[in-house]
């Protein structure tokens, strides 16, 4: 029986996966490029049940579903204007902890993750709608050949699209949809640009655009993603 399991070293919000790292786990069930949804908080530790049927991928605990993969059309190109590394570190110098701390454990944006997290403290870039931030993969996101796997390129791609549409204000809101896009290796030790873009808001639904970018501007991944900010008195675990 084919599963998932999100490790707890993996957590976004205190107590559930990565947005990213959950959805890219599950994408790799699906063949060719796939959007997945977040149904709900995905628990840490517990192995889920993958049902795969045709092109769709769904991940299951105790017959309740959690994430959902499903075959998808390509994403439009990304065009937003590049981001240097001397751009992305100044951003960065702008980094503010977000949503009263929801994710300041966060092991890709969080703070408190500073010796074993990715440290991708995305700010505004200056003169334009974008955040940015450098990062350089640490050793343990990657294979032998030092290729980061699929699912911490996915995990890197979701923060950039919190912090364009919501982080900057400080308000809360969580990925429900993201698809990504692979277009290049990404080696541990090397320094990129992380980046994204808002795309636009209807009501509690935001919606973003996320890069990852080579020091000379080069798309090495890139994704769409649905954020929703909860409803007032709403938690997310």
């Amino acid at each position: 029986m084919a599963s998932v399991l999100v490790p707890a070293r993996f957590n976004g919000p205190p107590a559930s996966g990565q947005g990213g790292y959950s959805a890219g786990a599950l994408a790799a069930h699906v063949d060719g490029r796939a959007s997945v949804s977040l149904r709900r908080p995905v628990p840490l530790d517990v192995e889920l049940e993958v049902r795969v049927e045709g092109d769709a991928a769904h991940a299951f605990v105790n017959d309740e579903l959690v994430l959902e993969a499903l075959a998808a059309p390509p994403l439009a190109t990304w065009d937003a204007p590049a981001v240097s590394l001397e751009e992305a570190r100044a951003a960065a110098a702008r980094f503010a902890s977000p949503a009263e701390g929801t994710f300041d454990h966060c092991f890709v944006c969080g703070r408190a993750r500073h010796d074993d997290g990715f440290g991708i403290y995305l700010g505004p870039v200056e003169g334009t709608d974008l955040v940015a931030a450098p990062w350089t993969p640490p050793a343990w996101s990657a294979s032998d050949d030092d290729v980061v796997l699929p699912e911490f390129v996915w995990s890197a791609l979701d923060c950039p699209g919190y912090f364009a549409v919501f982080g900057v204000a400080g308000e809360l809101a969580f990925l429900a949809r993201q698809q990504s896009e692979l277009l290049r290796p990404i080696h541990a030790g090397v320094e990129y640009v992380a980046v994204g873009r808002p795309l636009g808001c209807e009501g509690r639904k935001g919606f973003a655009a996320t890069a990852i970018l080579d020091p000379d501007g080069g798309v090495l991944a890139h994704s769409e993603q649905l954020l929703i900010a909860p409803r007032e008195g709403m938690s997310h675990k």
